[in-house]
């Protein structure tokens, strides 16, 4: 394991810091419902525009190729860029990253030329927002249970059903849809990925009040609507296999990170402000056994991800990282905001500035159960680790070969 830059990545990091310095002042960093509410519409207006500033620079996805707005980069460039981001006071740009990270990757990895000369610069400066359309009510961690029809008829396809738990869907643009096309196919084989535009007639995106107070999530209707095939991605059935490149881009930007602004830094400032009956929380036995083995936990993700930023820093492919490092996050990003909101006691109940660290505990102990389960639940990573990692036995899998139609249920 390396833990210094390189010259070239120390340059590289001078270069941005230098950059970043003149472009976006550094000052306060985020507080608690400004860090932790993620995508909104109150500050899309400045984000888009520090967008399309990054963009301009090729900032805003540094290993994308210089023709498509990036820098034809490394990856060890871009977590560099971020680190150096983070140093700085500048807009959450959280609403453009699942176009970013997830769309747009597949759409460049399975669309024509033409589409991607189309739909990818105005995603990277934030022009168009895109969404992910997978999840549904009937099934949610089985992606391939889902049962939204799409049914062709000409050169267009009609599609009918529901999805849910789509992030951003209710001021998108556009939407990366999956569908099952052949219901008499094994679930995994009669599905096929399409996009549409967002504002297509039939489509109705209803978000869903969370218990933070925020919508950020929806549900999303479709009624007859209307997809042209020339808007398809992969061939007819073979959407599982299009999905699974979403989902790999997915896991691996949900994966990242401590759990947002939140970690033991944090809580060892409440504690040290925090009074209980027997003085300042910090001086508390327990409270210290139990900040302490967070900190083990934070340093073994700190270590973990410095192996995936060697890795990448000698152009390797990084291993399972990411899939084991959302599984420890999420899990310490709600046990240690349910600690802290109990050690504040009636102050607890509050949220905003007349909270205790203007309520980033509040809200991040209600927000972690949702991260638990975006990008693959806690139990679906848990299976991928033990069988493509630990090399153990794979669950028994009756439905596999059984045609979608002839499944209990359907």
């Amino acid at each position: 394991m390396d833990f210094d830059d390189t010259p070239q990545e120390a340059a590289f990091r001078a270069e941005v810091h230098a950059w970043l310095a003149a472009n976006a002042p550094p000052g306060r960093r985020q507080r608690g419902d400004e860090a932790r509410l993620g995508p909104g519409q109150s500050n899309l207006e400045e984000a888009r525009a520090w967008q399309a500033k990054k963009a301009a620079k090729g900032y805003a996805r540094i290993t994308w190729p210089k023709e498509l707005g990036g820098l034809g980069g490394t990856a060890i460039q871009q977590v560099i860029y971020n680190q150096e981001e983070a140093k700085f006071d500048v807009p959450s740009t959280y609403a453009f990253s699942i176009g970013l990270g997830m769309c747009i990757p597949t759409l460049m990895a399975y669309g024509s030329k033409e589409m991607v000369a189309r739909y990818v610069a105005p995603a990277l400066r934030g022009d168009e927002i895109w969404c992910q359309l997978f999840s549904e009510p009937a099934a949610g961690s089985d992606v391939a249970g889902l049962r939204m029809r799409a049914l062709r008829d000409g050169e267009q396809w009609v599609v009918n059903g529901q999805k849910i738990w789509t992030s951003g869907a209710h001021y998108s643009d556009y939407g990366l849809l999956l569908a099952r096309t052949d219901f008499d196919a094994p679930k995994h084989k009669g599905l096929t990925m399409f996009f549409l535009s967002m504002q297509s007639p039939g489509v109705e995106a209803r978000p869903i009040r969370q218990a933070t107070g925020g919508a950020t999530f929806n549900e999303v209707f479709f009624t007859d609507v209307r997809i042209p095939d020339s808007q398809r991605l992969g061939d007819v059935g073979q959407g599982w296999t299009v999905a699974l490149t979403t989902l790999m881009h997915e896991r691996l930007a949900v994966g990242g990170g401590q759990g947002g602004n939140i970690d033991v830094k944090e809580l060892l400032s409440l504690a040290r402000h925090l009074e209980l009956e027997d003085g300042p929380a910090l001086r508390n036995a327990h409270v210290r056994e139990r900040i302490a083995d967070w900190y083990v936990r934070s340093a073994g993700l700190k270590y973990t991800t410095y192996r995936t930023m060697t890795a990448l820093s000698r152009g390797e492919q990084p291993g399972p990282e990411a899939s084991i490092a959302k599984v420890v996050v999420a899990s310490k990003l709600q046990e240690l905001c349910a600690f802290a909101t109990e050690l504040e006691s009636e102050a607890g109940a509050l949220k905003g500035d007349d909270a205790p660290a203007h309520g980033a505990f509040q809200l991040g102990w209600m927000s972690a159960p949702g991260f638990r389960i975006a990008g693959g639940t806690d139990e679906i990573l848990r299976n991928i680790i033990a069988e493509r990692v630990l090399g153990l036995p794979p669950d028994i899998r009756v439905d596999k070969d059984v045609p979608f139609n002839k499944m209990p249920g359907n």
